[in-house]
């Protein structure tokens, strides 16, 4: 009795060790976070919700592909590796010119047409942070030994509960930055961090991939 509530207890103790993981890993500022919040400052909440929910079901496919093996299948064959990598790569770099180069204008980025749900899929499909976390989300924290398939299904649930509140604070936190009347410098100042994140996630993604 005594020996079944100290591993009820360790697989409690593992569950919340993951879930503050996923929080930690999922709030960093990275491609989905920041467009989110971008959208959200260039369109306001409700024309950006399409958006989020493209990244929702992005995510999920991102997911279930590194659950299944798939993404080890593809990526061990290396042209598809490279070609993956420089089309995520330029797409990072080009999304930290748009910040830096923003100006006075705190929104991250300027589109003609509200974004759509396969702008968010198409983002976490090449967004590399999205393919290192859920490895990392797959393969660590084993909490479930006796059944991989349960504990896959238990992490899908923890990640989403977690996912879905902290992409809208984000897209939240845009919509405000939008209606403050900030000076030049300030809002300069904010979309240089903003690039030099993105950036960051760059040289990460390629070293990752090495």
């Amino acid at each position: 009795m005594k020996l079944s509530l100290n591993k009820n207890i360790l697989k409690f103790n593992c569950m919340l060790t993951f879930a503050i993981s996923v929080f930690l890993l999922i709030v960093t500022p990275g491609p989905g976070v920041l467009s989110t919040a971008g959208f959200g400052a260039a369109y306001g909440f409700k024309k950006s919700l399409s958006y989020v929910f493209g990244l929702f079901l992005g995510t999920n496919l991102v997911f279930l592909a590194v659950a299944s093996g798939l993404i080890a299948v593809l990526l061990s064959i290396p042209s598809l590796r490279i070609f993956l990598l420089i089309l995520s790569t330029c797409y990072l770099f080009y999304l930290a010119s748009k910040i830096a180069l923003a100006g006075s204008n705190i929104a991250f980025i300027k589109a003609k047409a509200p974004p759509g749900i396969t702008s968010g899929v198409l983002l976490q499909v090449i967004n590399p942070k999205a393919y290192v976390v859920n490895t990392t989300f797959v393969s660590g924290f084993a909490f479930y030994q006796s059944s991989f398939a349960i504990e896959l299904i238990i992490k899908f649930f923890i990640i989403n509960a977690i996912w879905i509140p902290l992409h809208f604070l984000w897209l939240y936190a845009g919509t405000v930055l939008h209606e403050l009347n900030l000076s030049n410098k300030n809002q300069r100042f904010i979309n240089l961090m903003l690039s030099f994140s993105m950036i960051a996630a760059v040289v990460i993604s390629i070293l990752y991939s090495f």
